[in-house]
Order: structure tokens, then sequence, then C-alpha cells
């Protein structure tokens, strides 16, 4: 089936173009994905939508199309998914991982799943991994085992999705971003009911927020955070986007600390952040970013008291 009467619904012209139904929304993005499908409509479609805006409707049913094609997950539920997809220019070391470290040790197995290996060496998530002792899986199986032994995975788009991955590579083709982006972190391959998701854009905080709620999550925090993934930064009193029980829900994260300085700031080397880990370095302002970066997520989990979970997690 072609994709054009869907690129017909965006691009009607004045008075007659609307936006996808969550149910075309699905049904397009299905199509999208398949391997002989025009890129050229593929290249119109998420043009369309970046002009007009997404709504949460289209976000969710694309999300669940992408969903219903990935491998099946065969491995324990992920209590807690955890996308990363920034781009990462504006930000610094990937210190979330070591909150993700401390989530997972506190008994509470974090998925990690995403694609920004495109990074400056020094912020290159990829890079870090194995610093930090997190295991990146090539298969929803080896992620599933991964969760089993450690409680905490990373697993690459492409090794998840190819057909995701092509759609969102064609960044380089259209030279601008697209709502493939924001599917991505939707994606929740684990199962998971709860999950933390970050954004650069403050307007996506609440677009992610009505559709995960439509996708059936129980909780979530979507955070304006450092670079656009999930890390707080700790002297920065944000307001936080999601869901409680399924129900829409906004807080505060509070300061931890004074300080002046940008996430972006600070070292680049990405054997600092086990230095960090192993108490073998002091930084009270990369050692903040960690600890209330993963207090929200414990918080997110339903965990009591998050913020002296958090520090005992990491002492």
């Amino acid at each position: 089936m072609s994709l054009a009467p869907y690129v017909r619904i965006l691009a009607r012209g004045q008075g007659r173009a609307r936006g996808f139904t969550q149910d075309e929304a699905a049904e397009a993005m299905t199509l999208m994905l398949t391997p002989d499908v025009s890129r050229e409509a593929v290249g119109a479609i998420l043009m369309l939508l970046r002009m007009k805006g997404e709504t949460a409707a289209e976000i969710a049913g694309f999300s669940s199309a992408a969903r219903a094609s990935l491998p099946c997950w065969t491995g324990p539920r992920a209590a807690l998914d955890w996308p990363s997809y920034a781009a990462g220019r504006t930000r610094g070391l990937p210190w979330f991982l070591l909150s993700a470290r401390l989530v997972a040790d506190a008994g509470i197995p974090v998925l990690l799943h995403g694609w920004n290996a495109h990074q400056g060496a020094g912020a290159d998530l990829r890079a870090a991994l194995p610093t930090v002792g997190v295991r990146s899986a090539d298969s929803v199986q080896v992620a599933g085992d991964l969760l089993t032994r450690d409680r905490i995975a990373y697993l690459p788009l492409e090794s998840l999705s190819p057909p995701l991955m092509a759609l969102l590579c064609l960044r380089d083709a259209l030279g601008l971003r697209s709502c493939i982006n924001t599917v991505c972190r939707m994606l929740n391959p684990g199962g998971a009911e709860t999950a933390v998701q970050g954004v650069f854009h403050p307007p996506y905080r609440e677009l992610q927020a009505d559709a995960g709620q439509m996708l059936g999550l129980r909780q979530l925090t979507v955070l304006k955070g450092g670079g656009g993934e999930f890390e707080h930064h700790p002297a920065k009193n944000i307001e936080t986007f999601g869901l409680r029980n399924g129900q829409r829900w906004t807080g505060l994260t509070g300061k931890q600390l004074a300080d002046h300085r940008r996430l972006s700031e600070g070292p680049r080397d990405p054997s600092l952040l086990a230095q960090i880990w192993r108490g073998e370095r002091h930084d009270p302002f990369a050692e903040a970013i960690v600890v209330s970066t993963a207090a929200l997520a414990l918080d997110t989990a339903g965990v009591a008291d998050p913020e002296s979970k958090a520090r005992d997690s990491a002492a």
C-alpha cells in the first residue's frame, strides 16, 4: 500500500489539511517501516508533521505501531524504561549512567536503550558504558539475560530495530530532527510500566506525558535535562511532567546545591565516571547530578524517601 493517502491528509492545503488520528498514525508508521517504502513519501510525512507540530495522538499511534514491529521480548520485564536519544551537543559527560546504576543497585531493573554514538568523544554514551559496568546487548534476548544478571542493560537502537534506525537516520538527509526521536523515546521495549524521559525542548514534556498516558504507562517523569537526556541540573528547580498511577501529574525537582555551572561544562574524559563511581575522585557538582537524577527516577518508580535511597546507594 502507498503512503500517498497519508501525505494527502497532512498536505491538502489551507482549510483542508489535518493531522492524523491515532489509528491513521499507526497505519502510516506500519507502512513507513516496510522495506520497499518510498523514502520521498516518508520524508514528506516527517517534515509536514514537523511544520505542523506533532500531537500526542500521532506520537501514540506511531509508537504503538513501532512497538508492534519490535522483536518479541522474552526476558524478565523491565521495571524502569530509560531511553537515551539526545544529540548531546549541549552536554558533557553522561553522568546519568551512574544514576541508572544507582537505581539498578537499589533493586529496580533498568533498561536503557538508544542511539547517540554520534556524539563527541567526551560525551559519547557508548564509550562510557564499560567504564561504569553497564553492558550493551546485541539483541532483546541478550538484554533480557543482562537484566536478570545485572539488573541493568543498554540496548542499541540498531540492534533493537534496524528499520527504525533507518528512519531516525533520515535526519542526515533531511537536515532536521523529526518526530522519530520522540517515537523512539516511547518504544519501551522491555514492557515497563514506569519510565523516565528527557527532552531538550520544553513543549515536548507535556506531549510525551500525554502520549505515555495513551500508551498505558502508569508512572512517567519527563524532564528538560542535560542535552535532552533524563539528567537533572542539581542547582535548578525544574518543572517536571508525567504520570502517577496513569493520571497526569506535574512536579518540581528542587535544588540540591548552589552552583552556576552548565552541565556541558567540566571534564570530558569518560574514565572520570568510573573514578567518581569508585570514590577515587570527589566532585560535589557531579555527585549531586548523579544522586538527584537517581532520586527522580526512584521517585517515579514509587520508592519511598527516594533522596535518602539514592544517597544510600551511592555511599
